[in-house]
């Protein structure tokens, strides 16, 4: 198997993690190379705005964003729902991270994590922690109606800080 075949297949852990460009809530671009060099990104993907388990997990992040979003570290959750969406859930539950719309083409980027249920038309519960260089360097895959350890993903975020 060729290693080009591998990385489109799936990510690999100390492989380069898929640059993208997205917009969140506000309609603002939010591209994940422009934190290369300055922090540590943990990518958040959730499967809906607005359901049971990705409310509270979302809530739990803005409960804890001072430790999810430092000088060293960033905080994106990634969903499929359109951008006006995320602008009611974010405004609904005074989430002030960035909620990136994956939208349109719809899944691409949930595609290139090798996330995204095609039966459903949404992203699976995935999480990924990017190092300053664009590099993941650690992956969780949870079963949609099991949350997130966000104490877990707090110490591989700031252990690459």
């Amino acid at each position: 198997m060729s290693q080009h075949h591998t990385e489109e297949r799936g990510l690999t852990l100390g492989g380069p993690a898929p640059d993208f460009t997205l917009r969140d809530q506000f309609g603002q671009d939010v591209t994940l190379s422009s934190y290369r060099g300055v922090k540590a990104v943990a990518i958040l993907f959730y499967p809906y705005a607005f359901s049971g388990v990705c409310t509270s997990e979302m809530a739990g992040v803005r409960d804890r964003l001072a430790e999810f979003m430092t000088f060293d570290t960033e905080v994106l959750a990634i969903s499929c729902d359109p951008m006006f969406a995320l602008r009611a859930f974010a405004d609904a539950d005074g989430l002030n991270f960035p909620l990136l719309s994956d939208f349109w083409p719809h899944g691409q980027v949930s595609r290139a994590y090798d996330v995204f249920d095609e039966a459903v038309g949404a992203p699976r519960r995935s999480s990924y922690v990017v190092d300053k260089q664009g590099l993941v360097r650690w992956a969780v895959h949870n079963a949609n109606p099991d949350g997130r350890d966000l104490d877990e993903h707090l110490r591989q975020l700031t252990a690459l800080a």
